[in-house]
């Protein structure tokens, strides 16, 4: 088995890691680091990870104002909760970037939202209903 942990440079580890643990219906945990945090699936498996933007030497993760975020890059999650993950975005931002539609692409729900970043962020469903 292979997995990916996608790493987000972003100027608040906390805010961010808590934005996605409610988008994701999570109990909330401390990140790791003040620089670095993820989240964790129930099994384990690592869905997302913070960086604070220049806290190391990763030259991808230097500086804010050196990259726009969001750009050239889309998080698209599946999840297996779809209404509930929609009702708690609704909760996150002002308005949806997209509101909920069905992907003629996959035949499932999804919808879009901006996280505190400025990263674009579509949740579709794990199934088509």
């Amino acid at each position: 088995m292979k997995r990916t942990w996608t790493i987000l440079g972003v100027s608040d580890v906390v805010r961010s890691l808590r934005w996605y643990q409610t988008l994701f219906g999570q109990p909330e945990t401390a990140p790791a680091h003040d620089y670095f945090g993820q989240v964790v699936d129930t099994d384990g498996t690592v869905l997302l990870c913070f960086h604070r933007w220049g806290a190391h030497e990763h030259p991808s993760l230097a500086r804010a104002d050196r990259a726009e975020p969001g750009n050239g890059l889309l998080l698209f999650f599946r999840v297996d909760d779809f209404d509930l993950a929609l009702s708690r975005a609704r909760t996150l931002v002002a308005r949806l970037d997209e509101e909920p539609s069905t992907s003629p692409n996959t035949g499932t729900r999804e919808f879009a939202l901006r996280d505190p970043d400025g990263y674009h962020v579509m949740i579709s469903a794990m199934d088509a209903s």
